[in-house]
């Protein structure tokens, strides 16, 4: 395993399960400091358990919603409290309480969709800038879909969330250069409990879409994501890599 993340630190919102954790492990497996936040205590102590569990104080925790500006503002400085700056931020966290048509779709859900997926990272953003990144500089690295690359149906508010966090990521990566990159990775389907109702039951039948086919699983998009937030990607800013088995080449 590289070492290539040490002395760095990284903050992870959503991430005590699934892509967040995920992502979190790898960073901390090549060196990096990591905070990890959620809304749930016990999930919080459980996944500082396995990212530390030697106790060397290398991965901490911050309780909160994604979408709280003081739990935002907080959580940042945490980071560059405990370890002294902030050089990698991973907004994963998501919600998705809109199922079914958008024209029938509830409203006050839809805007919930958009206040978390999508406001909430630009704050993320705007909180690592001002506590840390305007002066020591960075990478972002957003966690958006293919869901944002193509319609779909009966989860259409997160996958216009997601399209517009594509397009966030393109104006942010244009705005804060050159000394912070912002890039995004759209994953297909993972194997998590955020997208158990879109395999559970018939994950065969659903993987044979696939070229690959198999669903994704947290370590897949937990490579790439390091590789945009690591300097061998130093000359990457806007873009967003899909990691999707080949789902989308399929035309499926």
């Amino acid at each position: 395993m590289p070492s290539d993340f040490a002395g760095r630190t990284a903050l992870i919102t959503g991430g005590t399960r699934g892509i967040g954790l995920g992502i979190a492990q790898e960073l901390v497996d090549r060196g990096a400091n990591v905070v990890i936040t959620a809304r749930k205590p016990d999930e919080l102590e459980a996944a500082v358990a396995q990212l530390d569990p030697d106790r060397t104080g290398r991965a901490v925790a911050a309780r909160g919603s994604a979408d709280d500006e003081a739990h935002q503002a907080e959580a940042v400085a945490l980071a560059v409290e405990r370890f002294g700056r902030l050089d990698c931020l991973v907004p994963n966290a998501a919600v998705n309480p809109q199922y079914g048509p958008l024209v029938d779709a509830d409203l006050s859900a839809v805007r919930k969709v958009f206040e978390v997926n999508v406001t909430a990272v630009l704050a993320w953003v705007q909180q690592a800038w001002r506590q840390s990144m305007s002066q020591h500089g960075g990478s972002v690295l957003v966690v958006a879909s293919v869901g944002g690359l193509r319609s779909g149906s009966p989860i259409g508010a997160y996958n216009a969330s997601k399209a517009a966090v594509i397009h966030l990521v393109r104006q942010l990566g244009a705005e804060m250069g050159p000394t912070v990159r912002v890039n995004a990775i759209a994953p297909a389907v993972v194997k998590t409990r955020f997208a158990g109702a879109l395999y559970e039951g018939r994950e065969e039948e659903v993987a044979a879409a696939y070229p690959m086919k198999r669903l994704g699983v947290p370590e897949d998009t937990a490579k790439a994501a390091a590789f945009l937030l690591s300097d061998d990607a130093s000359w990457i800013t806007g873009e967003t890599l899909v990691v999707d088995g080949g789902v989308t080449v399929a035309g499926r």
